[in-house]
């Protein structure tokens, strides 16, 4: 379990303006196995926190506990894909891939056993030997998730990971996720900007308010899974549409608010 209390930060002042709360008291529990979305306003908070909850920043105040453990550094049960791709350019597919194992110290053999799984499992067991340039925005992507899924982690930490990608794409990516994540049923923490990517993904909705960042509503998203099969059909249901207006109707509120701030600011 995720567990985080009274969870708020602020970056310090700067010469050209002042303190920045970027969240305020942040209070909320993940079950195991769920798909939880963090979605909101940008400037929100969201990869903060979910910085915070992987360990790569210190909270100003409050604490986040994993598996009854206090958060304070990065975790090999933890891994995270971020929305800029941040392979090495050097290293081909597998070799990006294989570098978190390597860190870690894990044997050649082994290591090749690992990156073709994971790679079969993204779809690119044809392109281990491919550089990055070599590779679309798509595939790139797909790498960073394989790199991810190598260490095995209980926690699976993703930072608008698909924002960057055309809509054919991204939906792509999104049904591949589904598939990956029906296989095993990791705990997904998944930061998004997008109403539909998140009503399709989640279990949960944690929508934020904007300045500063605060949990103004907590959804249950009931729709059978898996919803990869008839991904059209779903979409197309009055319970999904249901969820997205819903949803889209409090993050239209909070954009608003965000706007009047920027604008009162300036």
């Amino acid at each position: 379990m995720i567990e985080i209390k009274a969870v708020s930060h602020c970056y310090p002042a700067r010469r050209d303006a002042g303190e920045l709360w970027a969240l305020r008291d942040i209070s909320f529990d993940i079950e195991p196995a769920t798909f939880v979305s963090l979605l909101g306003p940008s400037g929100c908070g969201k990869t903060t926190l979910l910085r915070i909850i992987d360990g790569l920043i210190r909270p100003s105040m409050g604490i986040v506990v994993i598996d009854g453990q206090h958060v304070i550094a990065p975790a090999s049960n933890r891994a995270m894909v971020f929305q800029e791709f941040n392979l090495l350019p050097w290293r081909t597919a597998r070799g990006n891939v294989e570098m978190p194992l390597e860190v870690l110290g894990i044997d050649a053999r082994r290591r090749l056993e690992i990156s073709t799984r994971v790679l079969g499992q993204v779809g690119l067991e044809k392109f281990a030997g491919f550089y990055p340039h070599q590779l679309s925005g798509g595939m790139k992507q797909r790498v960073g998730l394989a790199r991810a899924l190598a260490i095995d982690p209980s926690y699976l930490f993703m930072d608008e990971p698909f924002g960057a990608l055309d809509p054919q794409i991204r939906e792509m990516m999104q049904i591949e996720l589904m598939k990956i994540w029906d296989s095993d049923r990791k705990t997904v923490l998944f930061v998004t900007h997008s109403v539909d990517e998140a009503v399709f993904l989640s279990d949960r909705i944690i929508l934020f308010g904007a300045h500063p960042g605060r949990v103004i509503a907590d959804v249950k998203i009931d729709l059978p899974r898996p919803r990869w099969v008839d991904e059209e059909a779903l979409k197309r249901s009055r319970e999904f549409i249901d969820y997205r207006h819903g949803v889209w109707r409090m993050l239209k509120q909070q954009l608003g608010a965000a706007n009047e701030a920027v604008a009162a600011v300036g």
